[in-house]
């Protein structure tokens, strides 16, 4: 809870110093991620031992929903803020600018507020739909859909205005601190170790996080867009919102749908021994997340200004530092595996396979370089999105296909080879539309 204590203008004076060059973000994001995945593996090392590894397959089931619904519920609209607020802001055009971010706003609390309230409803009055175990903390994670919404709203808003530390530090490290920190303090005065008291946790730890966040980002925004008409476009905001929406939807589907068929076919042991791998890997795949959270605006910004050296040469700067610290994070999340994968308890050793082919794929498809973010904030997200659901739909056959014969193992296999697929056909989009080679060993054109 150390980071959630500071006073809410101490810790904005120390986000504002994070705000610097592409590579500086890029390490201020990776820095902050690694420091909250560091928390968030303490928190599920907790989980595992507190419950044991059953219920922790529960828990993990019904976390991989939270986030997937949670972080899809924006609609598009938080990438979309990377798109058309720097625009919007280079062009004077504050009326819209201000329209954005207030639609944005409604429509991310409205769809989130909708999907939680069916998903209440449902457990209600049908509560045969799910077994006992699942649902105490299934409604109280529809609770927390639409702090999960909104807080990822927030965080595009903040990245398009080059406050990465802002956009990132309260919804991956107050609250994962502050879920930590309360789940200890459950226990401790009495609270049973089990999912749905893990589950209140994260609510309250979330309502604190996105509190912060918000009041944070308010602040700072009346300095950049003072009081005036609100003027909409929404057509092609959710026109263009949309797709997006798709593309967050099936990205997080592929960091979830080998979780979600393993919790069909296995026992929640097994699952929950996988999840554990899944945790650790979460290490290696923020080094994309970085680079990609310091760009991403950075790429709008080139082709609006009509540089397309600079683009080029920032296509290749990312590509090449992304697949280089991607492999080295890799290397040395597997070397200490054996101490990361122990702490989780015993029968750690069936969940190294998984952890060793997880990674392999999130190395691989770093080599093809950014094809998803340029289609993303450039034009083509259509075609991204049909491209990633096509794959996500592969990931989920492959894991069906080889789970049976190979059991968890197999669900990494399929994971990792629909991944690595998927960026290859990302950068061959990009390069078609763009005329920008993205692969690690080709230079742009």
């Amino acid at each position: 809870m150390a980071a959630s204590a500071l006073p809410a203008t101490a810790l904005d004076r120390l986000l504002r110093a994070s705000r610097a060059g592409p590579g500086r973000a890029a390490l201020t994001v990776f820095a902050i991620r690694v420091g909250a995945a560091g928390f968030a593996y303490g928190g599920q090392v907790l989980a595992a031992r507190l419950m044991g590894w059953d219920a922790y397959g529960v828990f993990a089931a019904v976390w991989v929903w939270t986030a997937l619904l949670g972080h899809s519920l924006t609609l598009g609209l938080s990438q979309g803020a990377c798109r058309f607020l720097p625009g919007d802001q280079a062009r004077g055009d504050l009326d819209h600018a201000r329209g954005y971010l207030r639609a944005g706003a409604l429509v991310t609390g409205g769809a989130a507020c909708a999907v939680a309230g069916l998903g209440i409803a449902l457990v209600l009055l049908e509560p045969e739909l799910l077994a006992p175990a699942y649902r105490a903390p299934v409604l109280v994670a529809a609770c927390v859909l639409p702090l999960f919404a909104l807080q990822d709203y927030l965080e595009g808003v903040a990245r398009s205005q080059d406050w990465v530390g802002l956009a990132i530090a309260p919804p991956y490290l107050v609250r994962q601190t502050a879920m930590m920190a309360a789940l200890v303090a459950a226990v401790l005065l009495g609270a049973p170790p089990e999912p749905a008291t893990a589950m209140a946790c994260l609510l309250a730890a979330a309502g604190l996080a996105t509190a912060l966040q918000a009041r944070l980002l308010a602040a700072r925004l009346r300095e950049r867009l003072p009081p005036g008409l609100h003027r909409y476009r929404w057509r092609r905001w959710l026109g263009t919102g949309l797709p997006i929406a798709g593309i967050d939807l099936a990205n997080a589907g592929f960091g979830f749908i080998d979780v979600i068929v393993l919790g069909a076919l296995v026992s929640p042991a097994e699952l929950g021994l996988y999840f554990a791998a899944t945790r650790i890997v979460q290490f290696v795949v923020f080094v994309h997340y970085a680079a990609s959270a310091a760009t991403l605006q950075r790429y709008s910004a080139a082709e609006a200004a009509g540089d397309r050296p600079g683009l080029a040469a920032l296509v290749r700067r990312q590509g090449r530092l992304t697949a280089a610290a991607t492999a080295l994070v890799g290397l040395g999340v597997l070397a200490a595996s054996p101490v990361l994968l122990a702490l989780f308890g015993a029968d750690w050793a069936a969940a190294a396979p998984v952890l060793c082919l997880l990674v392999a794929g999130a190395v691989g498809a770093s080599l093809f370089g950014p094809g998803e973010d340029l289609l993303t904030m450039l034009g083509g997200e259509g075609h991204c999105a049909a491209v990633t659901a096509a794959m996500l739909v592969l990931a989920g056959a492959l894991c069906l296909v080889l789970v049976p014969p190979l059991g968890p193992p197999g669900a990494a296999l399929g994971i990792a080879a629909a991944t690595v697929a998927r960026a290859a056909l990302l950068a061959r989009l990009a390069g078609r539309r763009h005329g920008l080679s993205t692969p690690v060993w080709s230079g742009a054109r």
